[in-house]
């Protein structure tokens, strides 16, 4: 009797929901897709071997904005998914993983908008522009847009506590 395949596995990230002082979020458009196609998404990437997804969070965040002056505020209480489509799945990381398997963390951002630089050796994203977290799921691609919508559900709370701190000046 032949057993059937097991499924591809999910790769181990974490993302990051950044706001301002505002309580707009950081979205990036992705370097590696030609314009018409723009891609945005918040800041993402894997788990290195031996991280917390605390510490990958934080990491990535230096990597892909280039600053780390962020105070987390809540993380999701489950781990979220989704599948690429087949023709995705196929070409990211050798076809490997159907998808992603991701803990998402809220950070505040306090430093100024010029601590903001994509310029690194690996550059993921090439834009980069603060937009209400409600609007966040329409300019995201299909495939992730469910989990988008989950992640800011779970986050809205917080959300509204930023912005309305950041309208209280001391």
């Amino acid at each position: 009797m032949q057993r059937a395949a097991a499924p591809f596995a999910y790769r181990q990230c974490v993302g990051i929901m950044l706001l301002n002082e505002r309580g707009e979020a950081l979205v990036a458009r992705r370097a590696d897709m030609p314009p018409e196609m723009a891609a945005w998404q918040m800041p993402q990437g894997g788990i290195d071997w031996g991280e917390t997804p605390r510490e990958a969070a934080l990491r990535e965040l230096e990597e892909e904005i280039g600053t780390a002056e962020v105070e987390i505020i809540a993380e999701t209480r489950a781990w979220l998914t989704y599948d690429f489509p087949p023709d995705v799945a196929l070409r990211v990381w050798g076809g490997r993983y159907r998808g992603q398997r991701q803990k998402w963390f809220l950070m505040r951002f306090n430093g100024a908008d010029g601590d903001i630089d994509l310029g690194h050796e690996y550059r993921e994203f090439d834009a980069w522009r603060w937009v209400d977290p409600e609007h966040v799921p329409s300019l995201i691609v299909a495939f992730k847009r469910q989990l988008y919508f989950a992640v800011i559900a779970e986050f809205r709370p917080h959300c509204r506590t930023v912005r309305e701190r950041g309208r209280v000046r001391p």
